[in-house]
């Protein structure tokens, strides 16, 4: 068996999903504990493999994908696990791979330690069917179906489906007395179109429109978005229009006019995984409410209490949410704003306060120094009310406003609010949810204990539109709100698919919505600003 071995220059051999330095080995990733994914082909007495297996997963931003790829040194002449040597292994989260686009890793031994082995990573987005299609027809010399007047053309597009049964794809509208009709450009998508199948046939048929609904027949043709996409650049593409029953009976009989397809557009509809590999960094930011209704955190009752063995409902949610989000931010550094408060040292109320008590650099090193921070501030407050978020909403939206001048997708802001009542700043937090949401930002609200929350649906857009009290609506929804105790019995897990699912959509509209395109940036660094 051949030992795995550092090269004098470690090459960077891509495969969808792994690579490592060893002789005669698969990798085998596992998605979760126990579900084997699949193994790639056996590489004969290579120390540097290139695998051509790829791994199909479905993602997910809303759940921690946890993967463990393994290595095996195969004894010749057998490719089973059973006589084969485990050289080691690489744990990471499919987000994790996402967000950089290409990962790389040491091989971690058995017993624990680091080889020289480096596993590469990466990962590429199977491309769906999301884009749309705009088209322009026309025809020339329509038959004439009316006595008094011209025809009144409209254009009908079916999708054959395989079992040939046929499915209305668009309709045109009509334009009255003409013969020579310019139809307006419409959009369609590409799955609704030929369900992606760019030889799938498409069924065109030209009608008279009659007031009493009783449309004349003109004629037909038959199509494909293959033969559409000619006019991409800018030929026409031209079809005649034909009537069976004249083509029987008219001896001379050529066709009923012409179509014509002036223009075929591709729209680009980007995707979620398009912004994150592109670059798009998510900035997460956590508010904690530390109003005199959570009680004394000295006293086991209080909904701040720090108990030894189990983690109270902010911390629960807190790492929930926090454990997704951190996969996506380059650096690590978490911005925590504590409201509600007397903070020292002259214990005037403040409604956002950086939980480390440093205002000029309220980040914390990962989601446990979040914690770390929220714990080490308890002690040091005075809690007080009331209770108040517009100004924490405020504050990152202030930080997001500066992304907007950069025209790029490089960050987008998730604020996650934790706090035990409903606030009473309710005019002051629609205006401002209203004002973000012209912004790269979300906002997550989590409501702790056992209060009344049902006046805080409202901030959820999912019942109807939000509105200023100048009435003002939203741009767009950006706002989840749960209860916590609506998961308190289920896993961390449920918690953050619940309040996290719409951010992916929540992105893309953004960014389709300025008109901005993912991108690959070389180099990405933090500048963020929070200032006092």
């Amino acid at each position: 068996m051949a030992e795995p071995e550092e090269p004098p220059e470690q090459p960077s051999i891509r495969t969808e999903r792994g690579i490592a330095p060893v002789s005669r080995c698969w990798l085998r990733p596992t998605l979760g504990v126990r579900e084997d994914v699949d193994r790639t082909e056996v590489i004969r007495s290579c120390v540097n493999p290139t695998y051509s297996k790829v791994f199909t997963l479905d993602y997910y931003f809303e759940e921690v994908q946890r993967l463990r790829l393994e290595l095996y040194d195969v004894n010749s002449g057998h490719n089973g696990l059973k006589e084969a040597v485990f050289l080691g292994s690489v744990e990471c989260t499919l987000g994790q791979i996402i967000s950089q686009r290409k990962l790389c890793k040491a091989l971690l031994r058995p017993g624990g330690t680091v080889g020289k082995a480096i596993i590469t990573i990466t990962a590429e987005e199977l491309t769906g069917n999301d884009d749309y299609i705009e088209l322009s027809f026309s025809a020339r010399k329509l038959d004439d179906k009316d006595f008094f007047s011209k025809s009144d053309p409209f254009l009908e597009i079916y999708r054959v489906n395989d079992d040939a049964t046929m499915q209305l794809v668009y309709r045109t509208e009509t334009v009255m007395n003409n013969l020579n009709p310019v139809w307006k450009t419409f959009k369609v998508s590409l799955n609704s179109l030929c369900s992606g199948d760019h030889d799938r046939k498409l069924q065109c048929t030209v009608w008279d429109w009659d007031s009493n609904g009783k449309h004349d027949y003109i004629g037909e043709f038959e199509a494909s978005f293959k033969e559409m996409r000619g006019a991409i650049d800018g030929r026409q593409v031209q079809w005649p229009c034909m009537n069976s029953k004249y083509k029987t009976k008219k001896k001379n009989y050529k066709n009923s006019g012409i179509v014509i397809l002036n223009q075929c557009k591709i729209i680009k509809m980007h995707s979620f995984l398009d912004y994150i590999m592109g670059g798009c960094q998510i900035q997460f930011t956590v508010a904690i409410d530390f109003t005199a209704s959570n009680g004394d955190p000295r006293n086991s009752c209080s909904l701040h209490y720090i108990h030894p063995f189990q983690p109270n409902e902010y911390l629960k949610a807190l790492v929930a949410v926090g454990e997704i989000c951190q996969d996506y931010d380059s650096d690590k550094m978490f911005p925590a704003f504590g409201f509600g408060a007397q903070i020292p040292p002259d214990y005037k109320v403040s409604h956002d306060f950086a939980v480390n008590f440093n205002e000029g650099n309220p980040e914390c090193a990962g989601i446990q120094g979040v914690v770390e921070a929220y714990q080490a501030c308890l002690p040091k407050l005075q809690l007080y009310g009331p209770t108040n978020i517009a100004p924490i909403i405020q504050k990152v939206a202030n930080t997001a406003s500066q992304e907007v001048h950069t025209k790029e997708a490089m960050q987008y802001f998730i604020l996650l609010i934790l706090t035990d009542g409903v606030i009473t700043d309710m005019a002051d937090t629609r205006e401002a949810i209203v004002q973000a949401s012209h912004l790269p930002m979300s906002v997550i609200i989590v409501g702790i204990g056992s209060a009344d929350f049902s006046d805080m649906q409202m901030l959820d857009g999912d019942d109807g539109i939000l509105r200023s009290l100048k009435g003002e609506p939203v741009l767009r929804d950006i706002v989840q709100f749960v209860p916590f105790r609506n998961f308190k019995h289920a896993s961390p897990a449920a918690l953050a698919k619940s309040v996290l699912a719409e951010v992916p959509n929540q992105v893309v509209d953004y960014y389709n919505s300025k008109g901005i395109k993912p991108k690959v940036p070389s180099q990405y660094q933090s500048s963020r600003q929070f200032g006092p």
